[in-house]
């Protein structure tokens, strides 16, 4: 991998994990709200936040194995929320940083295979 790219990839990991860390542990009302509102029970919102805290944290391991398994984790959890916001019919608004992150975990994932 180019020099250039690995800085690139470095700071999309750091970036991915310090945006879903902000999310589910310093706006975690929001979320709660979020998932009350599409009807969703508390279990999967938990669920959910373990698994994204877990796969953000292994963006962040020396071992590319582990980087692997962080970015295909939160590659799988982004589908998941963009395609419950389409078939919720929201407002892209909603969801483009679903979308975003989705995009960011599929490179890093690329990037590393």
């Amino acid at each position: 991998m180019d020099f250039n790219l690995v800085n690139i990839v470095e700071a999309l990991k750091i970036i991915s994990s310090v945006a879903i860390f902000f999310v589910w542990v310093v706006r975690y009302d929001n979320i709660k709200k979020e998932f009350v509102e599409y009807n969703l029970p508390s279990w999967v919102r938990d669920l959910v936040g373990i698994l994204k805290l877990s796969f953000a944290t292994m963006l962040q391991f020396s071992n590319q194995e582990v980087v692997k398994i962080g970015a295909l984790g939160i590659s799988v959890l982004m589908l998941g929320a963009v395609v419950t916001h389409l078939r919720l019919k929201s407002n892209f608004r909603r969801y483009i940083a679903s979308v975003a992150m989705l995009s960011i975990s599929v490179f890093i994932l690329l990037q590393i295979l």
